[in-house]
């Protein structure tokens, strides 16, 4: 499990096109234990850490210290930079060995912030790296039993056959999050102690040091807020008025929080679509464990199944793909919507337990001309049902997720 060979998968192939990689992804979601599972494959490797005092001193007293390290061979060594992102001029400096070593040398940057919310400044890196991201574990990487990307493209509503060993995990991920240390230990009690140290820890030190904020104690109020707000349009002005702030010190603080991985946000599609809403967008948490509402707290968990497979898809080269959801100002909503190339290509709705087809599912799917998928939060269901040319499928949750490629 620790191997995390879906991920192997994508630096496998990321790293045979391009001589510098950029792994990016939350806090303690296995970068660093990923990082040394691919160096087992270099003869030669070097790990640097730009928060241990000793490697910093060692690359400002030389940039090109890595040269210094002993071979085995004439391989090119593996030197992987962990969170030099905290220094001032990493991307100077990166620039500047890619340019120089790039025919000798592989790097992977590490980084547990969104790497390009440091990019402000000094020459670009375009064209020097490519990116992929380690998320928490999801069902389908942990399942095993993923489609090609070839198949689900073709067939999205296929669905495999049941195993009940799925709505165990299922049930672990929901409860203890997939970042690996609560996941692994298996324990409530470990979850909740973990999840307390970790938001402090990201919001007081992390955040307070990358950003310089002051109102750490507002934002922190503010994230204690969104458990409530999970999977409904989220209103800046509502917030700001409960906070005594600005809607835009929120809007800010909410794009603080995303950048460190501590919620991701997904926008409302309103391409063909009349009275369509435009402009809030719904927010999610990494951690949904202690969400209060059943089915909010279930929306998220799917959330998080999916933002993984189109990052994924994305990051190995298979498309332009976007996570979006759907609602009119009526109040009709579909809770998802997977684009590709900026053209819808399959609607997603959840429900905690109702097998019967959302009215709305199919409003929007015959609207936007797409197959839709109903999942529900109850083992041993599945059903297809043809509407005209459109076809719809509900499911039990894990059966379909587990098979995203």
């Amino acid at each position: 499990m620790q191997d995390r060979p879906l991920y192997m998968e994508t630096w496998r192939q990321l790293a045979s096109d391009k001589s510098m990689v950029f792994l990016s992804g939350p806090r303690q979601s296995g970068k660093t234990t990923l990082a040394r599972t691919i160096a087992t494959q270099f003869a030669n490797h070097l790990h640097f850490n730009w928060d241990l005092d000793k490697d910093k001193a060692l690359l400002l007293k030389n940039p090109a210290f890595f040269q210094d390290i002993n071979r085995k061979d004439d391989s090119p060594p593996l030197i992987a930079f962990d969170e030099i992102h905290k220094y001032r001029r990493w991307k100077n400096y990166l620039k500047g060995i890619y340019d120089t070593y790039a025919g000798s040398y592989r790097f992977l940057v590490l980084g547990s912030g969104r790497l390009d919310v440091y990019q402000k400044g000094g020459d670009s890196l375009a064209g020097r790296y490519f990116q992929f991201h380690l998320w928490p574990f999801t069902l389908a990487e942990l399942g095993a039993r993923r489609r090609s990307f070839e198949s689900f493209y073709s067939d999205p509503l296929s669905v495999l056959s049941d195993d009940p060993g799925l709505a165990d995990t299922w049930t672990q991920l929901t409860q203890l999050s997939g970042y690996p240390e609560p996941f692994l230990s298996g324990k409530k009690t470990f979850h909740e102690k973990w999840a307390r140290t970790y938001r402090r820890q990201l919001i007081r030190e992390d955040i307070r040091d990358a950003t310089l904020l002051r109102r750490i104690g507002d934002m922190e109020l503010l994230y204690d807020l969104l458990p409530e707000r999970v999977a409904s349009p989220f209103s800046l002005q509502s917030v700001g008025e409960i906070l005594h702030v600005s809607p835009v010190s929120v809007a800010h603080w909410m794009k603080v929080f995303e950048s460190f991985y501590l919620i991701f946000r997904i926008s409302p599609w309103h391409q063909r679509m009349a009275r369509a809403i435009r402009k809030e967008k719904k927010v999610y948490l990494f951690d949904p464990a202690h969400i209060p509402d059943p089915g909010a707290c279930f929306e998220n968990r799917v959330a998080l199944e999916l933002l993984r497979a189109v990052s994924t898809w994305n990051d190995r080269g298979w498309g332009d793909f976007d996570l979006r959801y759907v609602r009119n100002k009526e109040g009709q909503e579909v809770d998802f919507l997977i684009t590709s190339r900026g053209k819808p290509f399959l609607l997603i709705e959840t429900k905690l337990s109702d097998d019967t087809v959302s009215k709305s599912l199919v409003k929007f799917q015959t609207l936007l001309g797409v197959p839709g998928v109903q999942l529900v939060n109850r083992r041993g269901i599945y059903k297809s049902i043809q509407t005209g040319s459109l076809k719809t499928i509900v499911a039990d949750a894990p059966r379909w997720l587990s098979g995203l490629p």
